[in-house]
């Protein structure tokens, strides 16, 4: 196998997207998605049992079609990667039946990674124009050969599912979970308040639209966990210093939609959607800046689906830049799920020499960030 310039195969299916990536080494040779985000409009959300067997459907297709753009074969591949967690237990299922197949079909050592970790690894990527990636481009005097990415590395991943800040000392075996979300991630909220104000589904897309137009200081909406008894001081951190909670700004929004409508009021849902997001990209970028500025973080990643959302970006480069932090934003394809993302960690550990997942492993819904491979 060829470790210094590994070409990977990275399958992604832990949510509603299949995903076939290749890269070879830190260059990315096609990224090919699926989604069946259009099937689970009507409900609303992601349905579970749906999104499996669309990824059942979606998996042959999508894999063709990522092998013909790579201009390679599966005799070609020197690894596969594949997520096994964390995700929906029925979508990871799909992904990794069809990668320990694969494995197996084709004698290809098979490496099971870490979803959230895989997002960070797409800085590493290089597109197919021959110009420089995210990172490779940004700092390289503070890359390695052992550790590429940049020293003093965070990522803010910001998603349907998730909503954490990291740590990276190393993409391989050293990822810290510094802060999470301890109810809905924001991605979810915004969905569960896009319902509420009648804006469908999904909700990320439908409320940073509407919010160009509304007043966001026409409603001061909650920002959870920042009262001090949660916060506590760099000396004495709190128990929820560096962690986010949705669940009661999502309260406070029906309670106000409830109360325009019980005086028979007009709902200013541009108003609350722009209210909203304020208090949603407020607290995020606030504990994000505070974790990285307390724990020696000089560089941030911004990844997940909703870092496709404008105020997200524009605040958290307004307060990365006022604290001396450089912000580097992959691609919008490469920030939502991708097998690309996948197959660059899996290269990743296939160039740091470590070995193989095997096919004895099982997916894992709940896996931690602070495992990077099974």
């Amino acid at each position: 196998m060829n470790r210094t310039q590994p070409l990977v195969l990275g399958i992604e299916s832990s949510c509603d997207e299949t995903g076939v990536g290749i890269v070879r080494g830190t260059a990315l040779l096609s990224n090919t998605v699926s989604s069946s985000m259009d099937e689970h409009v009507r409900f609303g959300g992601v349905i579970p049992e749906i999104a499996s067997r669309a990824h059942l459907d979606a998996f042959v297709p999508t894999l063709q079609e990522a092998l013909a753009d790579a201009g390679v074969t599966l005799d070609d591949v020197d690894a596969i990667a594949v997520t096994s967690g964390p995700g929906l237990a029925g979508a990871l299922m799909v992904g990794v039946c069809a990668a320990k197949a694969l494995a197996v079909a084709t004698g290809k050592p098979l490496y099971a990674i870490n979803h959230l970790v895989a997002h960070v690894g797409v800085g590493l990527l290089q597109p197919d124009d021959g110009g420089p990636g995210p990172f490779t481009g940004s700092s390289p005097e503070n890359a390695s050969p052992a550790n590429p990415l940049p020293e003093n590395l965070g990522a803010l991943l910001v998603s349907g599912g998730h909503t954490e800040i990291l740590r990276i000392r190393s993409i391989t075996d050293d990822v810290e979970l510094l802060g999470s979300t301890i109810d809905d991630a924001a991605g979810e909220a915004y969905d569960k308040v896009a319902r509420l104000l009648g804006l469908g589904y999904p909700g990320g897309p439908a409320i940073d639209k509407l919010a160009r137009t509304g007043n966001a200081k026409a409603i001061r909406f909650p920002r959870g966990l920042t009262q001090p008894k949660y916060m506590g001081t760099a000396e004495e951190p709190g128990p929820h210093r560096y962690d986010w909670s949705f669940s009661g700004l999502k309260t406070a929004v029906a309670r106000c939609v409830e109360q325009f409508e019980a005086r028979g009021e007009e709902v200013p849902v541009a108003d609350i959607a722009a209210a909203f997001q304020e208090a949603v990209v407020d607290v995020i970028t606030s504990k994000a800046v505070l974790a990285c500025k307390e724990n020696g973080i000089t560089e941030v990643l911004l990844g997940g689906g909703v870092a496709a959302n404008s105020r997200l970006r524009q605040l958290t480069e307004q307060r990365c830049s006022a604290a001396g932090i450089r912000l580097t934003v992959p691609p919008l394809e490469l920030c939502t799920d991708n097998g690309a993302m996948v197959a660059a960690l899996g290269a990743q550990l296939v160039m740091a020499g470590i070995d193989p997942s095997g096919i004895g492993f099982a997916p894992d819904s709940s896996m931690p960030v602070t495992t990077v491979s099974a």
